[in-house]
């Protein structure tokens, strides 16, 4: 039986992140070849450091993007982040352009079946999860949707001027207390943000506090000795002056927060045709409609492909003993559903637009559909054809 009284942690990382500052410029990276050719194929991995941006991978797309295209956004990206630092400057940094032509071996595994016109393809062998739950309104774990709204809270504050000592670099944790399966209090909160040496340690963390109260539950604010800003000292020399960031580094950050399983694939710099990514989304998708139609409190789905091969080789459902229909039958349902090949993943969620740039901070999962169809996976447009098959709570 699983436990019902606990505590859980989890933890997030800002847009301001070494490893986030490399998500959002490979992403943005993705969104220039898919703004010029929705079909392009993008793996862009960038590595950054003091005072240097080095872009990696491979894509096919437009001959007329080149490497000058590439430097522009990848300096822009920092720039929005808002890194005008000695030790990492948007304008500054020396940038290197490795990125290269897509290997033709890949491109034959994704590319034979839909010459033959067939279903293209996996573009890799793996496994991804999906999660949903009841303990937000974005049926997500609570611990990592508010270890999130931390975060953006003080970007915010950052970006509008209202809170301009603080510095792009931050991370938060947060522990709940659940109570019968439910979360009901915070225990304890850790805040370490990058700032300006004009700022003290005391001003610092009652200006911090003060947002964090805004984004919690009234009364969830954690006991003031178990409110940790910045428990080291000072934070002034961070982002990638402070430490190397790679794209791919943060994917329990992305997703679920440790509360679910995750196949080990990143997403950022990825093309929807890569399943690490689009099925991830999808899994999520499947999951949160089926929580949304009332068929299980919890719900975990599990797809796994192979390389080269269209359709999913299995798709594995839990409820985690919260359901109230069997599991398979809503397996084959949704099969039914939604196409799982890459393709139909992309067409059902509209995925070959350039909407990427805006998951690669704050997670992928727990956002609110944009009418550009940025987030689509979040929709819960399946839940009535479930409630109509399965009948709901």
């Amino acid at each position: 039986m699983a436990q019902s009284n606990y505590l859980f942690t989890s933890e997030s990382v800002s847009e301001g992140h070494p490893d986030k500052v490399s998500d959002r410029i490979s992403d943005s990276i993705l969104d220039l070849y898919l703004a010029a050719d929705p079909n392009a194929r993008v793996a862009a991995e960038t590595l950054v450091t003091t005072n240097r941006i080095i872009l990696a991978g491979e894509v096919r797309g437009p001959s007329s993007i080149g490497p000058k295209d590439l430097e522009r956004v990848a300096r822009d990206a920092v720039r929005q982040i808002g890194y005008e630092q000695d030790g990492f400057h948007w304008e500054k940094a020396k940038l290197e352009c490795l990125i290269h032509e897509q290997s033709t071996d890949i491109a034959m595994g994704v590319d034979a079946n839909e010459a033959a016109s067939k279903e293209e393809g996996a573009g890799d062998q793996g496994i991804m999860f999906g999660y949903a739950c009841r303990e937000t309104d974005a049926l997500m774990p609570a611990p990592i949707q508010f270890a999130h709204r931390i975060l953006k809270k003080l970007a915010d504050v950052r970006h509008s001027g209202e809170a301009s000592l603080l510095e792009p670099d931050s991370k938060s944790q947060v522990t709940l207390k659940y109570e019968n399966g439910q979360p009901v209090a915070t225990t304890s909160i850790v805040v370490s943000t990058q700032h300006r040496e004009e700022i003290s340690q005391p001003d610092l963390r009652e200006l911090v506090r003060g947002y964090v109260e805004q984004v919690l539950p009234e009364g969830w604010m954690c006991p003031d000795d178990a409110f940790y800003v910045n428990p080291t000292g000072k934070f002034v020399i961070g982002g990638p002056d402070g430490d190397a960031g790679l794209t791919g580094r943060k994917i329990i950050v992305d997703t679920y927060g440790g509360a679910a399983p995750h196949g080990g694939g990143a997403f950022s710099g990825k093309d929807p045709s890569k399943v690490d990514r689009s099925a991830a989304y999808a899994a999520r998708y499947l999951a949160k409609n089926v929580v949304a139609a009332g068929l299980a409190d919890k719900c975990t789905i599990q797809l796994a492909y192979a390389i080269g091969i269209s359709h999913p080789l299995a798709v594995y459902t839990d409820f985690h003993g919260t359901g109230v229909v069997a599991e398979d039958q809503v397996s084959k349902l949704l099969r039914e559903l939604m196409s799982l090949s890459p393709r139909g993943i992309r067409e059902h969620l509209s995925l070959n637009r350039p909407i990427y740039a805006r998951t690669a901070a704050y997670g992928h999962f727990g956002r609110e559909p944009e009418a550009d169809g940025g987030f689509s996976w979040e929709k819960t447009d399946l839940a009535d054809p479930l409630k109509r098959a399965f009948g709901a709570r």
